[in-house]
């Protein structure tokens, strides 16, 4: 079952929540910070041991501060008009998530609206990928959870999860 709620990411109890990262892995603006700010300095320093991250691809690091037990990073495309790959790199930063996530045996995990905040990309469009996505993992995890930041997200999380009932719309 896939649950969409409205709140801060960092306070979710889950094997992981997902970072809306740069590639840099090192902290940014909205989501990522926020982040950064919850996990403590220890986030930064263990991502600095892991070179970065280029866009669709993911990485794990321990939760450190947050009750989440670990932080999978992903960097998720820089909307560009939608003629540049970005769904394809979309749809890879959240299966690269779920992936890295059942190597390690987690069970619950939490996404923010990757790509949706700074990097510019349409909600509706980055929404129907997302879900997607998520239906073609959600036999294979106890909790996934769409964590949106506002009440516009979470409608559009809501309406889209309505729509989209498995993962042949594009998912994998």
């Amino acid at each position: 079952m896939i649950e969409v709620c409205e709140g801060d990411i960092t306070r979710l109890e889950v094997d992981a929540i997902v970072n809306a990262a740069n590639s840099s892995l090192l902290g940014g603006g909205g989501v990522d910070g926020a982040i950064h700010r919850a996990a403590g300095p220890e986030l930064r320093e263990y991502n600095r041991g892991l070179g970065g991250c280029p866009t669709g691809e993911a990485r794990i690091s321990p939760g450190f501060r947050l009750p989440a037990r670990h932080v999978i990073s992903t960097v998720g495309p820089v909307w560009r008009g939608g003629g540049h790959g970005e769904p394809e790199l979309l749809a890879s930063a959240y299966r690269n998530s779920f992936e890295l996530a059942l190597a390690h045996g987690l069970r619950s995990i939490a996404f923010p609206a990757i790509s949706t905040g700074v990097y510019g990309y349409p909600l509706e469009a980055a929404t129907r990928i997302a879900v997607s996505v998520m239906r073609c993992y959600e036999d294979r995890f106890e909790r996934i959870i769409a964590c949106c930041y506002d009440a516009e997200t979470a409608a559009v999380y809501r309406r889209v999860l309505d729509e989209i009932r498995d993962c042949s719309e594009g998912g994998e």
